[in-house]
Parts: structure tokens; C-alpha cells; sequence
């Protein structure tokens, strides 16, 4: 069984026991519980109920396994050739890492 769900503005496929990293969820501890309800898509050993836009009374209940995770660094370059101009600007993007523990439906 697994639940297609919104989290963040962004969608993700949940099954229970699987790793997410979804971007920063404010004011969360490790070890907290966390439920979401936006679930757009579930399917239950091949029955699949879409929702419209959500499914009435599904959900998806996580674990906070560590509330701040920075990911790889992305290196940002501009140049413009025969002027001199050179920028690079780094970023590390940070999320939140979660553990599925069910998916009810």
C-alpha cells in the first residue's frame, strides 16, 4: 500500500518504512510525530482511489528522524566572457528527514 501526498507544495510517494527528505518543516524536534493530510492518491493493493482533490479521511503519519538536514552544495557560476566578470555563488538546501510510519486509508 502506498499514498501519493503534498508535502510543502511538493508531492511525494509514501510507503510505510520508507526515508523522505522534504524541505524544512519549522519547529519540529527529533523523534516528533508529524501527520499529513493533503493525500492526492492511495493505493491499496491495487484498488486506487484518486482524490478530488484530496482523499476524504487518508492520511500519512511520520516520524522526525533529524529536523535539520543540509543537502549537497550547488555551485552557481556567472560569467561574461572578455569583461572580467566572474560571480560564484554556493548553496546548500535544507531539509527535514522523515520516516513513514503508516498510511491510513
Amino acid at each position: 500500500m502506498y499514498a501519493i501526498v503534498e508535502i510543502n507544495g511538493q508531492q511525494f510517494k509514501a510507503e510505510a518504512g520508507k526515508k523522505l527528505f522534504v524541505h524544512h518543516i519549522q519547529n519540529t524536534e527529533a523523534g516528533a510525530t508529524v501527520e499529513f493530510e493533503k493525500v492526492l492518491l492511495v493505493d491499496k493493493d491495487g484498488n486506487v482511489t484518486v482524490g478530488l482533490p484530496t482523499v476524504e479521511g487518508a492520511k500519512v503519519v511520520c516520524e522526525v528522524v533529524s529536523p535539520l538536514v543540509k543537502g549537497d552544495k550547488v555551485l552557481v557560476f556567472h560569467k561574461k566572457r572578455r569583461k572580467g566578470y566572474r560571480k560564484l555563488n554556493g548553496h546548500r538546501q535544507q531539509f527535514t528527514e522523515l520516516t513513514i510510519k503508516e498510511v491510513v486509508a
